[in-house]
């Protein structure tokens, strides 16, 4: 090969080697220069492909290994780095960086233009593209797509479209280039065009923090980081908003739907690097011009997300009207049509559920709570017997699949989840077709699994409820509440502004189960007994270490349980923790399980994404509401098939196969193990749940009493006692800050009947 010539000083440029010199062990820092011949692979989060690049220089076929935001075939390349040996791949160019260009022979713009990185064009339209146009085809397809109707095929319509296709292509391609520029990942790219269009740089430019407020996974560090490489102050008034409202978002991530005015500044204080006045000025700004609330919790000034406080008025006021009416039923002598009830569901009421019974049947509104054993779904089946024998048209609902489906098998009416009941519709980004304007068509409501519900989709609810309408709302009081903001159902239960029958009687049967001694005991602060004599249903495994607790969970739901008790170790266990993260949260679980439970996994090429890899079988659960594919956060499928090339899969909930795209994997997780807050509404044959000194953080009552009530058949603990018994001692220590009980207390107390 020809010698270089001498470079200046500093700017000493890395020298082109051939493979055979590479080879020869002669390799040291190198560039070389080709065209993309394929792409093998490309993980579109990281940037990380491996490309086979034709060197035209050297007539040589080279792997190229690096990082690029978005490559195709038979676009330019140039590479710096050096040549190394691949244990399993043999050599290879590890390129240290990695620049892409558009092609510019007709060879190459062929390539690409064939490789279906533009939507509608395939080989043979793209063999005749350029032998129409040539190197200019770009621009006819780009500025002048009229042009394109000389090809035979190609209509108007269909001109257009590839137009449309191409800008959007190369949009995609500046905004993903534009992010990794300034240190931002490629996996959002897709997200953010889709979002903001062909806005998305200006937009990005004007206020980068619009992506935290905006993209799922994009959070409030990112997006200052790249508003500092794009000249954005420290004391900028965006950059002090922006810091403001992202601790607010983030309390109500955790549940809360406002904070102490002080406890905001200091946050927001930690988040900026003081900024002190600026913070002052920014929040008395944003609360003059309605961004922020400023109300009172407690006797102490708090600031609110107008949503949330729109939310929660909303809700309070509403439930309060619907209150002050009769029953939509005549007036039904309870103790004669309980008894009827009785002698037709074939069951026996206690004293203390005909006195429940005789309660809810003389309101309107009310909340029945309590915990597991004391007879909830019998009273929730005896009432509907009773009512539908009068001919009230009724309604059930509940927040999750699974928990709608237990609903429907209870009672044996129809019972869907409350986002299908109120008719989610995509155009409304979240909102429902039933409302005020269309309210349901019915006359009593019920809601199962209450706790789970947040105050936005409280207040939805209680929108679509006529006027006239009856609404039970059922749920466990003493579980976890809901994943997103306020504490609904102990809210409206405190207030005393509507009718609560709590059940606490557990029944004979029930008795009998270590799964409800141990949930009830655990609900009082005691220590379970762990090693149960008669008990067949709940143990507990002392694992000291918790990579030692991970081993012994794969154990469990790989060989012990399936042999035991004859359950399917996908279908029928769940696998529950406190926290993502550690030795025995969901990610390393998930990871362990999918290897040992899933062939699939062992044998074939899976499709990575996000730091996790997806195979054909595995248990996924869908993390967030798509409200165009009506899939849900909670909801759980298998996958049915995946696409490696086009990084895509397939998913099956139900009866039902649904797409995901590349830019959509991000809603998908694997469900082997899931956190507890994760299956709140669900319930399982049987539960594993890994408890550790680890998860401190979260170690608290009501989160072992969640888990432990999830299980209907078996319950298995493995983890440390310790872990445990810290969780028992911490109860309700972490109250959300929230206003509707405060609103609903501030009217006239329910008389109880």
């Amino acid at each position: 090969m020809a010698a270089q010539p001498p470079k200046k000083r500093g700017t000493q440029a890395p020298e082109q080697l051939s493979l055979a010199q590479a080879s020869e062990g002669t390799a040291r820092l190198t560039s070389l220069t080709g065209s993309i011949e394929r792409v093998t692979f490309h993980q579109p989060d990281s940037g990380f492909c491996v490309l086979r690049v034709r060197v035209p220089q050297q007539d040589e076929i080279v792997t190229i290994v690096g990082n690029a935001p978005e490559v195709s075939a038979g676009e330019g390349v140039r590479a710096e780095g050096s040549f190394e040996t691949d244990p399993r791949h043999g050599l290879q160019f590890k390129a240290t960086e990695l620049a892409v260009s558009p092609p510019t022979s007709r060879n190459g713009i062929e390539r690409y233009l064939a490789s279906g990185t533009i939507p509608g064009i395939g080989p043979e339209l793209a063999r005749r593209l350029v032998d129409a146009f040539g190197e200019g085809v770009f621009d006819v397809v780009e500025r002048t797509p009229q042009q394109l109707r000389e090809i035979e095929g190609v209509g108007e319509k269909r001109a257009l479209s590839l137009s449309r296709a191409f800008r959007a292509q190369r949009r995609l391609r500046e905004l993903m280039l534009f992010l990794h520029s300034h240190g931002v990942g490629t996996a959002r790219a897709t997200r953010i065009h889709r979002r903001y269009g062909e806005e998305a740089i200006t937009r990005i430019r004007e206020d980068p923090y619009c992506l935290a407020r905006d993209i799922r996974g994009i959070g409030f560090v990112t997006a200052d980081a790249l508003a500092r490489r794009l000249g954005i102050a420290e004391d900028a008034r965006v950059r002090i908003r922006a810091g403001l409202h992202h601790v607010l978002e983030r309390a109500a991530t955790a549940g809360h739907c406002a904070l102490p005015q002080d406890e905001l500044l200091q946050e927001a204080r930690e988040l900026l690097g003081g900024q002190a006045a600026a913070l002052d000025a920014a929040l008395n700004a944003d609360v003059a011009s309605e961004q922020l609330v400023s109300d009172e919790l407690g006797g102490q000034p708090a600031i609110f997300l107008p949503k949330l406080h729109r939310a929660e008025r909303e809700a309070a006021a509403r439930l309060r009207t619907l209150v002050t009416a009769d029953p939509p039923w005549p007036g039904i002598d309870a103790l004669a049509a309980t008894q009827q009830a009785e002698r037709e569901l074939g069951v026996e009421l206690a004293p203390s559920q005909a006195d429940a019974i005789r309660r809810l049947l003389a309101s309107k509104v009310a909340v029945m709570t309590g915990g597991p054993g004391v007879g909830k779904t019998t009273l929730v089946q005896t009432l509907l017997q009773i009512l539908q024998g009068h001919g009230v048209r009724c309604e059930l609902a509940a927040p999750t699949g699974r928990a709608a489906r237990r609903l429907a098998e209870a009672t044996g009416l129809e019972a869907r989840t409350l986002h299908r009941l109120l008719e989610s519709d995509p155009k409304a980004r979240g909102g429902f077709r039933r409302g005020v304007e269309l309210p349901l068509d019915c006359d009593l409501i019920v809601i199962d699994e209450v706790s789970m519900v947040d105050v936005p989709l409280f207040a939805a609810l209680l929108r679509a409820v006529p006027r006239h309408a009856a609404l039970l709302l059922v749920g466990d009081a003493d579980q976890l509440p809901s994943v997103g903001p306020g504490r609904v159902l102990a809210d409206v239960i405190d207030s005393g502004a509507v009718t609560a029958v709590r059940l606490v009687e557990v029944f004979r049967q029930a008795e009998s189960s270590g799964i409800v001694r141990a949930a009830h005991a655990i609900h009082s602060g005691h220590t379970p007994e762990l090693r149960p004599g008669d008990a067949e249903d709940f143990f507990f495994i002392e694992a000291p270490a918790p990579e030692r607790a991970a081993e012994v969970v794969v154990k469990v739901v790989r060989d012990r349980i399936p042999r035991r008790f004859g359950l399917d170790p996908i279908q029928d266990i769940q696998v529950l923790t406190p926290m993502h993260r550690g030795a025995i949260g969901a990610e390393n679980l998930n990871a362990l399980l999918q290897r040992e439970l899933n062939a699939e996994a062992a044998e074939g090429d899976g499709l990575p994404y996000g730091g996790q890899v997806f195979y054909p079988t595995d248990k996924v659960m869908q993390t967030e509401n798509d409200y165009d594919k009506e899939v849900f956060n909670g909801d759980v499928g298998s996958v049915e098939s995946i696409d490696p090339q086009a990084g895509a899969l397939q998913v099956r909930f139900d009866d039902r196969v649904l797409d995901y795209e590349r830019g959509e994997l991000e809603a998908l997780s694997l469900a082997y193990a899931i956190t507890v807050h994760k299956s709140q509404g669900s319930e399982y044959p049987a539960v594993v749940l890994a408890l550790s000194t680890q998860h401190y953080p979260m170690l608290e009552r009501r989160l072992v009493y969640t888990a432990i009530t999830r299980g209907k058949q078996l319950v298995v603990v493995v983890g440390q006692q310790r872990a445990l018994e810290i969780a028992l001692r911490r109860g309700d220590e972490a109250r959300r800050h929230s206003k509707l009980g405060d609103w609903l207390a501030a009217a006239e107390p329910r008389a109880q009947p």
